[in-house]
This record gives structure tokens, C-alpha cells and sequence, in this order.
């Protein structure tokens, strides 16, 4: 059997489509995400899902309100790994690590928001450890932010700067087409 790719879904939770999120790029990213999802899920590989809880009662991830849930169309399938999160490092404190080494993990494909905070922490410590990864940047989106100076910077300057800080030191980012073509044409499923 060949070492499974891993499809990594980051904080795709209905707070993130909420108005107070702010402005955002990639409208598209969540049906290339969905595609992928689809396409991981016929080929029987790998998928983990994360999920932030905040510990600070007035974000829109405290565990105690409907941001906090999966978006329906993100909602785990009972056989996929959840890792829950309270920093933006999906590896730190949780077991994500070890569990993809008990799966013998070749690489990860990494989608998701906000592609400047979970995804790029979690991505810069996946490389750090040692996986492939790639990232799927038009399946990622970033909000619009200040920068250290005050000048304000559109989502697309944020996405674009946080994708040019991963790209060739922690991982490659690819085109979904490209995620598409690294699934071996036979996958068998993986236990948790």
C-alpha cells in the first residue's frame, strides 16, 4: 500500500462566514474545498479536520455558540480525524502529530482560513516536523488587516504575503489541479 497523502481542513467553521469576520479574498475557496473534500472522500484517503475553540467568551469560536460548528458542508464523516485547537498551531497540544505518523503520512495537502494565522502556523510547524506539504492557495483565504505600521492591507495582500512566507521553505503551494493529481489512482482508508 502507498503512504497516504493527507487532505488538512483548517477551521472551516461557520463563524468564519459571519459579516464581523471582516472583508475577505478567494470568494471560491469554499467550493474548491468542498471539491477536494469530494475528492478525497471517493478516493478513500485521509482527511483531518481542525477546529478552533478560543478560550476568550467574546470570539465567535467560544465553544458555547453556533460559531464554533463546522460549516454543513465541512461536517466530519464519523471515520475522519477532528483535532480541536485553542492556538493556531493545529499541532500544539493535540495529538496530530503522532497521528499522522501512525499513519505514515507521505504529505499533507493543507486548505483553509485564515491562511496569515491557522494555516500558516500550522503549515510553518508541519514543515518544521518534517512533512511534505502543500498548500492550496486559491482553497484558502485570509481578512483584510492593519499591518505592524497601521497601513491597512487588503485580504488579498495578506493571503498573498502570508502564501510567499510558506512557499519553498515550509511547503510548495499548488493549484487544486495540482492537489487532484497527487492522489495515488488506488487509496485505501486509514483507521484513526
Amino acid at each position: 500500500m502507498s503512504k497516504p497523502i493527507v487532505l488538512m481542513i483548517i477551521d472551516m467553521q461557520q463563524g468564519m462566514s459571519w459579516p464581523q469576520s471582516g472583508e475577505r479574498n478567494n470568494p471560491n475557496a469554499e467550493h474548491e474545498i468542498a471539491e477536494l473534500l469530494a475528492h478525497w472522500r471517493a478516493s478513500h484517503a485521509p482527511i483531518v479536520h481542525v477546529r478552533h475553540l478560543s478560550t476568550e467568551p467574546e470570539s465567535l469560536f467560544w465553544p458555547e455558540q453556533e460559531g464554533v460548528l463546522f460549516q454543513d458542508a465541512f461536517q466530519p464523516l464519523v471515520d475522519e480525524k477532528v483535532i480541536e485547537k485553542s492556538v493556531p498551531d493545529a499541532f500544539t497540544y493535540s495529538d496530530l502529530d503522532t497521528w499522522l505518523r501512525k499513519q505514515n503520512a507521505q504529505a499533507l495537502v493543507v486548505v483553509g482560513v485564515s491562511t496569515n494565522n491557522s494555516v500558516e502556523s500550522t503549515v510553518r510547524s508541519a514543515g518544521n516536523l518534517g512533512f511534505t506539504t502543500y498548500v492550496v492557495g486559491s482553497a484558502c483565504f485570509a481578512f483584510e488587516k492593519d499591518d505592524f505600521f497601521g497601513q491597512p492591507r487588503s485580504a488579498d495582500e495578506v493571503h498573498a504575503m502570508s502564501l510567499a512566507n510558506l512557499h519553498g521553505e515550509y511547503a510548495t503551494v499548488i493549484s487544486q489541479d495540482e492537489a487532484f493529481s497527487l492522489l495515488p489512482k488506488e487509496h485505501t482508508s486509514l483507521d484513526d
